[in-house]
């Protein structure tokens, strides 16, 4: 059986051999040449994977190339020749098909001359496999030494090859050899010689003409059809080529680089023509002089010692030098630092543009130097181009932005002068109720079932509602994400968020730690029961102090998790050494009650709590009371909703 497709390319990653030989011969069709000892040799067309090979024949080695075909007058064509060594073990089993209808004489004569086949195939990218079957007859007292023979097929016009492509050529047999052949390139075969013969060759010729009265060149071009053909204009032999759509072109706009490519507007494939015909023509030139432009700017160095930063761009590369200077009568060249323009490497921009760019190195900035250009081939000098020092505008537009930035300031704090009273006011008596009043506080409790821990949590909802938020408690709304579901119902609160301002209230216990954790590092919990030991990938949807953990993965990477997410631990509840995870590092942290009013000005303004932002996780510190009384009554934007 044929290897299928897939196993063929991973031979080709080691595999890399490329045989290009091109030649010239007659052809008249697909043909076989066999070697001694091998007679009756045919070629037909064989279909993949139909036919099981006979053992008794092992290719040996594949050597596949490429030459012309030429017959008489006609056009040439490609043609992929397949030099194969084989090898025939005359113990294995051969053909003997027919044999019921032969006499003794007759079967002998069949055993001697048994007759065997060779299947070889090729493909070109991304064509389909396409197969040749040799089939021959052996004569063994002929054959070389170690029963070896030689077959070379030729096959004319391969299916689904053309110049330059890569084709593979494998055998079936044992050993599964593998070849890779390169067709020979439009620019190979194109030559003098064979030129007017292969059809791919032929290309319409540019050529132009001058006319000064008319201040114009008109591109004329020969040997191609009715219809004008495909042109791109390029600056310099190795510059981008771009569309171009037009015959006559402005005096002033031809320059001795500009060189055209040409091809046939329906042919894709065909080959394409590089012209310069402007290139040795001197009056062209001024072209590229007038269209040069230099700018100079200021750099820094690795040591903060300043530079000087030239770029010169023209139409052409240029030969030349560029000096530093300092501009007085004239400008006094700053001995020492000539540069050659041909040196370093020029870059075309997007304008068709070549630029070559530069530094002095220990220039005095201050004294506002100046660059001088060299053109070769130009009398005069370019320039003096000068450096305007700006650090007086820049002082300037340093106090015109910090008037702007105090009247900026006194028009929002008289806007805002409700605001600014009250908040003075509450910081004076130590609290921000009257600020936070509208703000919206998202109350998520951990993944406890302790009766304790849920005590903790609604007596802290029901402080936060007396104190003028509203809020909205997880254990209060279950119906509700019954309902909608946990994901949805979180969503849900973070757009009253949004709407009104405030913050989501994570409350953390060594279940919430442990449960944070898993969810950071593995991502998967253990099942019970009969399944215990397999993984199961955690759900954002399981329940809410999950989807919790989704959000805030999702707004740390967005960098903006301590905006809506705030952490705290009740002292009354059992001590714990573990470390916060990776999750949760870098949210606010507050230890109730003995931070209640902390935590009451960071809902209330979303400030950092006077040294909030300096604390560090380092492990529980538990308090054996936990200071908070007796339950307070819920508050009037409380509401309970039963499960």
């Amino acid at each position: 059986m044929f290897p299928p497709v897939w196993s063929i390319w991973c031979i080709l990653l080691t595999l890399r051999m490329s045989a290009c030989v091109l030649e010239i011969s007659g052809y008249d069709s697909h043909e076989v040449i066999c070697s001694q000892g091998l007679s009756d040799c045919t070629i037909k067309d064989q279909t993949p994977y139909t036919e099981a090979e006979n053992d008794a024949v092992d290719v040996r080695n594949l050597t596949p190339y490429f030459k012309l075909c030429c017959k008489d007058r006609t056009p040439c064509t490609l043609c992929l020749v397949i030099d194969t060594d084989i090898d025939i073990q005359p113990d294995k089993h051969m053909e003997d098909e027919g044999h019921s209808g032969l006499d003794e004489e007759d079967y002998s004569q069949e055993t001697r001359n048994p007759k065997a086949s060779v299947t070889v195939c090729y493909y070109a990218v991304p064509t389909a496999l396409t197969c040749k079957k040799v089939e021959f007859t052996v004569n063994h007292p002929a054959l070389s030494q170690q029963n070896q023979a030689k077959l070379s097929i030729v096959i004319t016009k391969p299916v689904g090859v053309s110049f330059s492509s890569q084709v593979i050529v494998y055998s079936s047999k044992p050993s599964h050899l593998l070849q890779e052949v390169v067709a020979p390139s439009l620019d190979e075969v194109c030559s003098p010689g064979v030129q007017k013969r292969v059809e791919e060759c032929h290309v319409p010729r540019l050529s132009s003409v001058i006319n000064q009265e008319m201040n114009q060149v008109e591109l004329q071009f020969a040997g191609s059809n009715e219809s004008l053909p495909s042109v791109c204009v390029q600056y310099e032999q190795n510059g981008r080529c771009q569309k171009w759509n037009r015959t006559i072109i402005p005096l002033y706009s031809v320059t001795p680089c500009m060189c055209f490519q040409v091809w046939e507007e329906n042919d894709q494939r065909s080959r394409r023509s590089l012209s310069c015909p402007f290139i040795n023509i001197d009056i062209f030139k001024r072209n590229v002089w007038q269209n040069v432009s230099v700018s100079v700017g200021q750099g820094e160095m690795n040591n903060y010692r300043t530079m000087l930063l030239w770029n010169l761009s023209a139409p052409c590369r240029l030969k030349g030098e560029v000096w530093p200077c300092h501009k007085e009568n004239s400008c006094r060249e700053i001995k020492g630092f000539r540069q050659q323009l041909a040196n370093g490497t020029w870059k075309q921009n997007s304008k068709g543009q070549w630029e070559k760019v530069g530094v002095f190195e220990d220039i005095n900035l201050q004294r506002s130097p100046c660059v001088m250009v060299k053109v070769k081939g130009m009398e005069e000098l370019m320039g003096p181009f000068c450096f305007n020092n700006t650090d007086r505008w820049r002082w300037s537009l340093l106090v015109v932005g910090v008037m702007l930035l105090v009247c900026l300031t006194v028009l929002i704090l008289y806007l805002r002068h409700d605001f600014v009273k009250k908040w003075a006011w509450s910081w004076h008596h130590g609290r921000f109720v009257a600020i936070g009043r509208n703000r919206h506080v998202v109350l998520l409790s951990p993944p406890d079932v302790d009766d304790g821990v849920s005590e903790s949590v609604c007596r802290l909802g029901s402080l936060l509602c007396n104190q003028g938020f509203s809020v909205s408690v997880d254990q209060w709304s279950r119906k509700e994400q019954c309902t909608l579901g946990p994901l949805p119902w979180l969503h849900s609160q973070l757009l009253q968020l949004k709407s009104h301002g405030g913050r989501v209230v994570l409350v953390l216990t060594r279940k919430a730690l442990e449960r944070a954790e898993e969810w950071t590092h593995k991502g998967v919990i253990k099942m019970k029961g009969e399944d215990k030991g397999l993984p199961q990938m955690w759900s954002p949807y399981s329940d809410v102090f999950t989807a919790s953990l989704c959000l805030i993965q999702a707004d740390k990477q967005l960098g903006r998790a301590g905006e809506r997410f705030l952490l705290v631990k009740f002292d009354s509840h059992p001590r714990s050494d573990r470390s916060l995870p990776e999750l949760l590092q870098g949210l606010p942290l507050l230890q109730l009650p003995s931070q209640t009013q902390a935590l009451l000005t960071e809902l209330t303004v979303g400030g950092t709590g006077r040294g909030l932002g300096r604390r560090t996780w380092t492990g529980w510190k538990w308090s054996a009371s936990d200071g908070w009384g007796s339950k307070t009554k819920e508050g009037p934007d409380c509401k309970y909703v039963g499960v």
